[in-house]
């Protein structure tokens, strides 16, 4: 996809977010700051439907751990370990894994299963399970859909996979 098709697919897939009883039912909500192949969340902050909405981010820890962040405004943010902008712990509240209600995972290839691939650094392998009162879903583009996406027994499997042209629920 080039610059232009993935603006619009991330804002159509922020379109789909914010109409979901998913969304409109969590007040706490955990979403990343996308690299620049992934679904661009931003939009998503930006619909009037987000008002009122708590947006966590994560924030690498250890070399497979992370936390969620909610960032106090535009200068509570530093480079992290990849490159990414995360939130500055200095700047920030700390969120616990059970406050959240809604993750929305990024993804380099999911199924119509729920299972996803991330990075490789299972960093959300390890923290979902954490989330116990969350819906956990997967943001991707529809070309990342695959027949089926090899896992192993610690890969979370995504209840809900929202893309630019449907919503798969597992």
């Amino acid at each position: 996809m080039d610059a232009g098709e993935r603006i619009a697919a991330s804002m159509e897939i922020a379109r789909r977010i914010a109409a979901s009883d998913e969304f409109r039912n969590a007040g706490t909500i955990l979403i990343y700051r996308a690299m620049p192949d992934e679904v661009d969340l931003r939009f998503l902050t930006e619909l009037p439907e987000a008002d009122g909405k708590r947006f966590c981010y994560p924030r690498v820890l250890t070399k497979n751990r992370m936390e969620a962040l909610l960032p106090s405004g535009d200068k509570g943010w530093k480079k992290g370990r990849f490159g990414i902008l995360e939130p500055d712990p200095e700047a920030s509240l700390r969120i616990q894994p059970e406050e959240l209600e809604l993750v929305l995972c990024p993804c380099t290839a999911f199924d119509e299963d729920g299972r996803r691939m991330g990075m490789g650094g299972g960093y959300y392998d390890r923290y979902l399970p954490k989330c116990g009162k969350a819906v956990i879903a997967a943001v991707a583009f529809e070309e990342q859909k695959v027949p089926a996406v090899p896992t192993e027994e610690t890969d979370m499997r995504m209840e809900r996979v929202f893309t630019e042209a449907a919503v798969y629920r597992a």
